[in-house]
């Protein structure tokens, strides 16, 4: 039996550690003009109050270059999940994005949202 709870464990501790990760739900991006863009992220996350709350999101570029960021000033306890916009320039070639996001509990969460910009 102790073995078997042991393994159990084991099996658990890796989703048990992801558990308070932000969430992204989905984003959109829609050309503005030029280069510009509006990047908008749905996130979901246990947020508790001021001590435990999802706090930005960021846009790089495929080569890992930032391209902006989003912070997030309050928890959103009674609202979830929740969207929020960022317009930020996209310099010309570059068709795909990724975003990430954290909180200020756990940090940077290991999920990366991959986002086709469409011209």
């Amino acid at each position: 039996m102790r073995q078997i709870l042991i393994l159990v464990s084991l099996w658990l501790l890796p989703v048990i550690s992801i558990a308070g990760d932000v969430e992204i739900i989905n984003a959109t991006a829609n050309r503005v003009d030029g280069n510009r863009y509006h990047i908008q992220v749905t996130l979901r996350h246990n947020d508790t109050g001021w001590d435990h709350y999802a706090n930005a999101w960021r846009v790089f570029a495929p080569d890992g270059t930032l391209l902006g960021e989003r912070t997030l000033y309050h928890p959103h306890v009674n609202e979830q999940p929740f969207t929020r916009g960022l317009t930020l320039a996209i310099p010309s070639g570059i068709s795909q994005v990724e975003i990430e996001a954290q909180d200020l509990k756990h940090g940077i969460a290991k999920q990366r949202f991959k986002l086709q910009l469409h011209p």
